[in-house]
């Protein structure tokens, strides 16, 4: 018997089942450079995407810090201009010594706070626009039963008593 099947294991069976490195890895590859091509293109367009809430609180509170030490004070006058000046930075580098190790230990703790602060404000926009639909709601009904209720088109809002 010259047709018989190749006992399972063979040589046969195994290449039937494998897709070809070089298939697997262009693909992989197309892949890559289709997505490193639409992240430059981001990049382009809306410039360089936002870190995390610790990168951003940390730029933050550098970019507060460098506004309040180069602040001049006319309050203050020229004699005390320098010493008000010299314990602004003291404050703000005293701040910015409180706020980094927080910062360094517990980054993700700010990423969760920045997604709590975001579902809190979606929540708040779906209330104030339910509150929105009722109160708009409300206006058109009493509009209509007004229109109902007046036939001649009086613009009081009692009822016409007919007292024949």
């Amino acid at each position: 018997m010259s047709e018989e099947l190749p006992p399972p294991g063979s040589a046969r069976d195994e290449t039937a089942d494998e897709v070809p490195a070089a298939d697997a890895d262009a693909w992989a590859a197309a892949c890559a450079e289709d997505l490193q091509a639409e992240q430059a293109r981001r990049r382009a367009r809306y410039g360089p995407p936002p870190g995390s809430a610790a990168e951003e609180l940390r730029k933050l509170v550098d970019t507060v810090a460098d506004k309040l030490s180069g602040l001049q004070s006319p309050l203050l006058g020229a004699v005390a201009g320098p010493a008000a000046q010299q314990v602004v930075r003291q404050v703000v580098q005293q701040a910015k010594a409180a706020v980094e190790p927080v910062i360094e230990r517990n980054p993700d703790v700010f990423d969760h706070l920045a997604a709590a602060g975001g579902e809190l404000l979606a929540a708040y926009r779906s209330a104030v626009q339910a509150q929105e639909r009722r109160w708009t709601g409300r206006d058109d009904e009493a509009r209509a039963h007004d229109e109902r209720r007046d036939g001649d088109g009086g613009t009081g809002p009692g009822e016409r008593i007919d007292l024949d």
